[in-house]
């Protein structure tokens, strides 16, 4: 019989801080200026020069060791990592070792099974790396570009207890919200400002020994992640089912070929030789500083969440399309609490109210980038559009239609509803008389209606909105109708 293999898997995800300058020195962060412009003696480290720690990166390591649950080490320290590669001017990387400024910590993840909690092994601070440019301009020649090098990063390491590529995918999109919700980071993946390693190894199931492990390096597309692991865990159930042996290597992801491919031997700790950096004092976290940290935390997306359903009486559902971006969030409950104070309806029926319209109008137009997100029209106009429905004054159907119009001209909606005559009619009286106009013109309906034929009081709410071209209250026309049909 077959041996069964189970996956172990623990993901290392570098997540950029959100500081405006390098971890060690002055030098911009922003994203995308041309190579080598963003660059001084200390980040290309050039001799002689010396690095100063960013308070702010430190803030924000702080603030997202709060967000995920860990323990705060006050007394925390660099060292550096030694490795030869030409992304790494100095021939080391200052990262943190034995004393990192966060440990522990859990992240709540979709399991295969549910929903369950996956342990944090620790939080550090490390600068990144150069960018090499495989190719550069047709040459066959790699270059590299420094602009990225000796930006602040945090390396949050996960421990081996996934056992999908769907649980991992729920792990990065999990932390990559908290995150970006923390204020902590962008989650851009396209620009590489969060990505991920991957530990893959199977055993038997029923095992408690860990195999060896590969690790997927530097992924950046939660598709690529997924598509990476699954191969990877076919890969090695191959090379064992064969007799073969897994090599601890460093792999990456090949899209165009659909496969993984070796890199070079995995490095182990030991082969970094760590040691305290010289050049840096220990990190010391004050009362201060933490203070700083803990009331500076927004509002976490779970905690978001439950409160939407509670005060503006959204679903689970409802709850999560909204809240998956930061912006998106504060959009939506902007609108709904405005909606709520223009309308006079409750918080929990302007909250649906406009949930509902958000959704299915609004939500196909916004696009965001990283924290960044852009929408059709202003919250307040949504506001505004739906407080109308809730006191009749126009119809669902044309609310959509107002909704386009401000769209394209940037109107507020009681302009264009004012400019086009769209305003729903309530008057009882007026309808009233349409409705016995429809009724008795239709004779033949009407006595069907009244044998039985239950489904043509459909037709003659259509004949009435036919005749009030849609402007019509819908309710106050089947309440008006009903009552004229039982009456002829």
């Amino acid at each position: 019989m077959a041996v069964q293999y189970e996956p172990v898997i623990g993901l290392e995800v570098h997540a950029q801080l959100l500081t405006k300058s390098k971890l060690f020195c002055g030098c911009s962060t922003a994203f995308g200026a041309p190579p080598n412009t963003q660059v001084c003696p200390v980040c290309l480290g050039l001799p002689g020069s010396l690095p100063v720690p960013n308070r702010e990166a430190i803030h924000l390591a702080v603030r997202a060791g709060l967000a995920l649950g860990c323990s705060l080490d006050r007394h925390s320290r660099f060292a550096r990592k030694n490795y030869f590669y030409p992304d790494l001017p100095k021939g080391y990387q200052i990262s943190q070792f034995d004393l990192p400024v966060n440990v522990g910590g859990s992240l709540l993840i979709e399991g295969d099974d549910g929903e369950r909690e996956v342990q944090l092994t620790r939080i550090h601070v490390e600068e990144d790396a150069a960018k090499n440019i495989h190719g550069a301009g047709g040459s066959g020649e790699t270059l590299v570009d420094y602009n990225r090098g000796g930006v602040a990063l945090i390396e949050i390491v996960g421990a081996p207890e996934l056992r999908s590529a769907a649980e991992a995918e729920s792990y990065l999109r999990r932390l990559r919200e908290i995150l970006m919700f923390a204020r902590v980071n962008d989650g851009n993946l396209e620009e590489g400002s969060f990505r991920c390693d991957a530990n893959v190894s199977i055993r038997p199931v029923g095992s408690t020994k860990l195999g060896t492990r590969t690790e997927l390096k530097n992924i950046n597309s939660f598709r690529f992640v997924r598509k990476a692991i699954e191969y990877e865990i076919k890969r090695q159930e191959i090379v064992l089912s064969q007799g073969g042996s897994i090599v601890q290597e460093t792999r990456t992801w090949s899209d165009a070929q659909g496969k993984t491919l070796s890199m070079r031997t995995k490095e182990e700790a030991h082969d970094y030789r760590y040691f305290p950096d010289p050049d840096l004092p220990p990190i010391v976290i004050d009362d201060a500083a933490y203070a700083r940290a803990r009331d500076g935390l927004p509002e976490l997306p779970a905690a978001l969440r439950a409160r939407f359903e509670r005060e503006l009486g959204l679903t689970a559902y409802d709850a999560t399309v909204l809240s998956a971006h930061p912006e998106l969030a504060r959009y939506f409950e902007s609108a709904a609490l405005s909606c709520a104070q223009k309308s006079g309806e409750s918080r929990s029926a302007a909250g649906k109210r406009v949930a509902n319209f958000v959704q299915a109008e609004v939500l196909r137009y916004v696009a965001t980038e990283g924290l960044a997100a852009s929408f059709p029209i202003a919250a307040e106009q949504v506001a505004a559009l739906c407080a109308l429905v809730a006191k009749g004054s126009i119809s669902g159907k044309m609310a959509k239609e107002v909704f386009e119009v401000t769209r394209e001209t940037g109107q507020d909606p009681e302009a264009v509803i004012a400019e086009r005559g769209l305003a729903q009619v309530s008057d009882s009286g007026a309808i009233e008389q349409v409705v016995r106009e429809v009724v008795a013109a239709n004779g033949k309906q009407v006595a069907q209606f009244k044998a039985g034929n239950e489904k043509l009081f459909g037709f003659f709410v259509g004949q009435v909105m036919r005749a009030t071209k849609g402007s019509a209250n819908p309710g106050l026309v089947n309440e008006v109708l009903k009552r004229v049909l039982e009456e002829t």
